[in-house]
């Protein structure tokens, strides 16, 4: 494990397209949450402890956000070969376990997450109804074996403020995690730099 940050790409900057497979066998696309208020973008896995921190929240506030009409979607971009626990197989039963309501979907060549300048797991990127880039940062300030609470106070005030068609401060906290296990030959130069 190795505590990464998140690279913390520019705001504005419009959401990469994706077409990735869903945990129940079902193509889910970018375009699929067009109209939406808001959509977010949460990079993570099964076994990264930082994810298992956060999944009891994680699962809370999408469930709460879905019902105000926030299109919520999870990726993971982990290299399977050399973590198994992030199987297609095991997001299927991670998905059950934590009572997800959003798509969880694998992106096995890593494209994605590359497109995103993804670095972590968890890693949150917010967009705006027009699916520009508003908020990326951490979910709040919990980490594991800290007594901080998990409240999800960050990302809840950039979601409230984005439904609410407020600006949000640009002064924004990255998301902490480890880093996402990239594929032989496939670290992207942003990580490699960070």
């Amino acid at each position: 494990m190795v505590r990464t940050a998140s690279t913390m790409l520019p705001l504005g900057t419009p959401a990469p397209d994706f077409s990735l497979v869903n945990v129940d066998g079902q193509t889910v696309s970018l375009g699929d949450f067009a109209g939406a208020p808001a959509l977010l973008v949460v990079f993570m896995c099964n076994h990264c402890p930082y994810v298992i921190h956060v999944a009891p929240e994680l699962a809370r506030l999408a469930a709460e956000y879905q019902a105000r009409g926030v299109a919520v979607v999870g990726i993971n971009s982990n290299d399977v070969s050399t973590h198994p626990a992030d199987s297609p197989e095991q997001m299927v039963h991670e998905a059950e376990q934590r009572g997800y309501s959003f798509p969880y979907l694998f992106d096995e060549d890593q494209q994605v997450a590359q497109q995103y300048h993804a670095a972590c797991t968890p890693d949150f990127f917010l967009f705006d109804r027009n699916q520009q880039l508003v908020y990326r940062g951490q979910l709040d300030d919990s980490r594991p074996k800290t007594d901080i609470p998990l409240t999800g106070h960050d990302l809840r005030a950039a979601l409230d403020s984005v439904l609410a068609g407020q600006p949000l401060p640009v002064n924004q906290k990255p998301s902490i995690g480890c880093n996402i296990k990239w594929k032989a030959g496939n670290e992207p130069d942003y990580f490699k730099n960070a």
